[in-house]
């Protein structure tokens, strides 16, 4: 509570009136224009979008789980057309689910600049409130008057008392109404916040929405080559499948003796602790599962007829995006299947992180960085797929230790990724 008293308490109290009176509610963005809707129009339009997106979501929900149970072995021609009609009936799903995302977070949007033009409304009324109360004290010259002068400077008791329980009425306003001044100033900023989340998160949506309706194109393209490829016969597709399986193993096995050499070249010294949290999960968990765990796993025999996995599987349908685990340097990225279609990682990305850790994401639908590019933890850098050698639709996620990572040439396939490779579960 303000008790305003002498020449230096008059000056600063002064100064900091002027300051609320004329500084504007602090900002990051500009407010939105004036909808055309009523507050009341964008209430319900809302709440009807945001029960079609929850439709929308029931219906991933549900070919999610289609698409998990189809899961494993390609064996047949129609099984393998089969999955990827269903990729993309889901993604063609998901489009939607964006498309409704960007409409609803709009509207939020525009809903938030109602709430701004109250709040702005309330600044004024406050900010006047403050001038009247200012003009009554300094009216009586009593804005650096103190309870005892007052009661000296008039002719009873009586008087005295009523003049300085009236400075005092006035000081206890001001005071309140300065302090709501500055609730009023807080509450515009956290909508303007919120205003600009909504904005960044529609920015996102539509960056995705771009992204995924490429994939579609992609996966109809990948559609249409395997059936000129087998001419929909099961007999010539059987026998391709034969013969990548034999490419699959040469591969799996020369990259094991390589990563296994390399495990023994790390310096723990040099690595980061391990506790989670060091690196952050590469998939949104709500649309993930792990579906392969790191090591000698016994899919890691019969499934990818090797002996080790370099990594973590993480299922996910085809189009969900792909997060940086931390911030760093894009170091490496390239299509494997230009070299030996269905045999290795696929589309890939591998960035250099300052704490000594290299991360690589595979079997990508799609890259949307390049190399050399700096990116943030949390930063979308490609989308998950089931390009490269993969069973259903889910990221490879690998963690090198930095000073034993390198690009190398393949015998069969290209480029390839190789270092000694760590736990990622450890730093999760």
């Amino acid at each position: 509570m303000f008790r305003i008293s002498g020449a230096p308490a008059k000056l600063l109290l002064l100064i900091l009136i002027v300051n609320l009176l004329s500084v504007p509610a602090r900002s990051g963005a500009a407010e939105s224009a004036p909808s055309s809707l009523t507050r009341e129009e964008l209430a319900n339009q809302i709440q009807t979008k945001a029960k079609q997106l929850e439709d929308i979501n029931n219906q991933l929900e549900s070919t999610k789980k289609s698409l998990e149970s189809v899961q494993g072995e390609r064996k047949t021609l129609q099984k393998e057309l089969n999955s990827l009609q269903s990729n993309i009936n889901h993604l063609n799903l998901s489009i939607k689910s964006d498309e409704i995302s960007i409409q609803k977070l709009n509207l939020e949007v525009d809903s938030l600049s109602y709430d701004l033009k109250d709040i702005n409304a309330s600044i004024g009324d406050k900010r006047n409130a403050i001038e009247s109360t200012l003009v009554e004290l300094q009216r009586n010259d009593r804005i650096d008057a103190n309870l005892l002068m007052t009661f000296l400077q008039n002719d009873s008791l009586a008087e005295g008392a009523l003049e300085a329980q009236t400075i005092a009425n006035l000081q206890n306003k001001l005071s309140v109404d300065i302090e709501n001044l500055n609730a009023l100033h807080d509450a515009y900023n956290k909508k303007i916040g919120e205003a600009n989340n909504k904005r960044g998160s529609a920015s996102s949506h539509k960056q995705d929405l771009t992204n995924k309706k490429s994939i579609v194109q992609d996966q109809k393209s990948e559609r249409e080559y395997l059936l000129q490829v087998t001419k929909n016969k099961e007999s010539t597709f059987a026998k391709q499948v034969s013969e990548l399986e034999k490419q699959q193993r040469q591969i799996a096995q020369e990259v094991e003796t390589l990563d296994a050499v390399l495990r023994t070249k790390i310096d723990p010294s040099t690595l980061p602790p391990l506790k989670p949290g060091v690196l952050a999960m590469p998939i949104n968990i709500s649309k993930a599962a792990l579906t392969q765990d790191y090591g000698a796993t016994r899919f890691a025999e019969f499934g990818y007829k090797g002996k080790w996995h370099n990594g973590i599987d993480i299922g996910a349908p085809v189009g969900t995006p792909i997060l940086a685990s931390e911030g760093g340097t894009v170091a490496a990225m390239g299509n494997q299947d230009l070299y030996c279609r269905r045999g290795a990682y696929g589309k890939f990305i591998v960035i250099k992180h300052e704490n000594n850790l290299v991360t690589l994401y595979a079997h990508l639908s799609r890259q949307i960085v390049q190399k050399g590019d700096t990116v943030k933890r949390g930063d979308v850098i490609g989308y998950s797929g089931r390009t490269g050698y993969a069973t259903g639709p889910h990221l490879h996620y690998t963690v090198y230790a930095g000073s034993t990572f390198y690009m190398g040439p393949s015998k069969v396939c290209g480029q390839m990724p190789y270092g000694g490779d760590l736990n990622p579960l450890g730093y999760l």
